[in-house]
C-alpha cells in the first residue's frame, strides 16, 4: 500500500472549546497533522510556520481581523493554500464575501466532526465542500443572476456526468456520490473535473448554477 499523504492543517477559531474539538477530531486522523491552532488571524499570521499549511480551517467572526479579511491575506501571501470556512453564519453576504475572497468551502459549525473531516479531504482533492443549506443559498443566488445572463448555449454532458451533477446540487460529498452510484472516489473526481471543463467553471456552486441555467438539471 502507498504511503498516506499527510495534510498539514492550520486552525483559526476564537472559541477555545470549538478549537479544541477540531484539534482532537483531526489528531485522531492519520492523514492530518495540525501544525498550528490560534484564536485570531493576528496570532496565526505572526507565526512564520503559517505558510507551511496545506489547508486552513477558519471562522469568520474573529476578534480583530475578520475571517474574510484573513482569507484575502492568506490568498495573497500563500495562493496555493486551501481555505475552508467553518462558522455559525448563514448570511448570504458573508457566504459570498468568503468565497469571493478565496475560500473554497463553507461549512457550518453544526456539521458533525466526521462530515467536516470529509469536507476537508474533499477540498484537498480539489472540491468545494459546502453544507447543503449553504449550497442551496449559493444556487438560489446564481439562479437569479442566470436570468440576466442566459445565452441558450447547449452543453453536452454524459449521462453519468448529469447524474453526478444532480447529486452535487443536493450537497452530497464526493464519498457520498461514489457510494450512491457505485464509483470510486478517484472516478467521481475524474468525472467532476470533466464537468467543470465542459461548463467552464471552477467549483461546485458554479457547476450547479450552470447546470440549472443550461437546464441540464432541475431542483
Amino acid at each position: 500500500m502507498g504511503k498516506t499523504e499527510i495534510k498539514k492543517i492550520l486552525i483559526i477559531e476564537d472559541n477555545k472549546f470549538v478549537r479544541s474539538g477540531w484539534e482532537l477530531a483531526l489528531m485522531n486522523e492519520n492523514d492530518f497533522q495540525v501544525i498550528g491552532s490560534y484564536g485570531s488571524c493576528e496570532d496565526a499570521f505572526n507565526d512564520e510556520g503559517t505558510g507551511a499549511a496545506n489547508i486552513v480551517l477558519m471562522d469568520i467572526g474573529l476578534p480583530g481581523m475578520s475571517g474574510i479579511e484573513g482569507v484575502k491575506y492568506l490568498k495573497e501571501k500563500y495562493p496555493k493554500q486551501i481555505i475552508v470556512m467553518c462558522t455559525v453564519h448563514e448570511d448570504d453576504n458573508k457566504i459570498f464575501d468568503a468565497l469571493c475572497a478565496g475560500a473554497v468551502g463553507y461549512m457550518l459549525k453544526k456539521t458533525k466532526p466526521d462530515e467536516l473531516i470529509e469536507a476537508l479531504r474533499e477540498a484537498y482533492k480539489g472540491g468545494s465542500p459546502m453544507t447543503p443549506s449553504v449550497a442551496r443559498k449559493v444556487i438560489s443566488s446564481f439562479q437569479k443572476k442566470s436570468l440576466k445572463s442566459f445565452t441558450g448555449e447547449k452543453i453536452e454532458l454524459t449521462e453519468r456526468e448529469e447524474q453526478i451533477l444532480k447529486l452535487m446540487s443536493k450537497g452530497k460529498s464526493y464519498t457520498e456520490i461514489g457510494n450512491e452510484i457505485f464509483l470510486s472516489l478517484d472516478g467521481v473526481t475524474y468525472h467532476i473535473r470533466h464537468i467543470y471543463e465542459k461548463l467552464q467553471v471552477h467549483n461546485r456552486a458554479e457547476a450547479v448554477a450552470e447546470g440549472l441555467k443550461k437546464k441540464i438539471i432541475k431542483i
